[in-house]
């Protein structure tokens, strides 16, 4: 990671051609990887629970957790840039990373040396981001709306809303992986 960097990024590939069949259906295909991702989610809100406790108890967060939060994270990536319309490609059933998949979440947790005072209060720290998300996710709903449209009608998402979109996501993402524990690292207030 370079200086300076947050330790979860996100790389999106340019706009690429879809199947208007594809883009029509999208969220009827996208039913199997939904219900994966509610397991896999209820999954990482017990796992933050337990790990909670165990980074304020200890100051690390235990490797395997770490593993299940990080897979649990880049599977979000994968299942919300396919959901989203930034890539056509049904995201599959992994939390493994998959360097030849367009929607690629990068996360390097903190184990050792955590932080137990901001991990204490973690939830209070991340309500501005939440305010934030929650208040672009209703924007989002109306872009991805339009772009829907769009990618309906010509079989590709513009590239403005595409990189908003994908912007939304990495932001959207950088806040789970901070409540999630992955980090003490406040994530920044930015889209890029």
């Amino acid at each position: 990671m370079s200086a300076g960097a947050y330790p979860v990024s996100l790389e999106v590939d340019d706009p690429q051609s879809q199947g208007r069949l594809s883009v029509l259906l999208r969220i009827i295909f996208a039913i199997p990887a939904m219900l994966f991702g509610i397991v896999i989610g209820i999954g990482l809100q017990i796992v933050a629970i337990i790990a909670w406790v165990v980074i304020v108890i200890t100051g690390k967060y235990p490797a395997g957790m770490m593993s299940f939060t990080e897979g649990g994270l880049r599977f979000t990536a994968r299942l919300n840039g396919y959901v989203y319309l930034l890539t056509g490609k049904s995201p599959g059933f992994s939390l493994d990373t998959d360097p030849g998949y367009p929607v690629r979440l990068t996360v390097e947790g903190q184990i050792e040396g955590r932080n137990r005072l901001t991990v204490f209060f973690r939830l209070i720290m991340a309500i501005p981001h939440a305010i934030i998300v929650s208040a672009l996710g209703y924007v989002i709903g109306v872009v991805v709306f339009i772009a829907w449209l769009m990618a309906l009608f010509t079989g590709s998402v513009a590239p403005g809303l595409h990189t908003f979109i994908a912007g939304y996501l990495r932001w959207s993402l950088r806040y789970q992986a901070y409540v999630l524990m992955v980090t003490d690292e406040y994530p920044p207030f930015s889209l890029n």
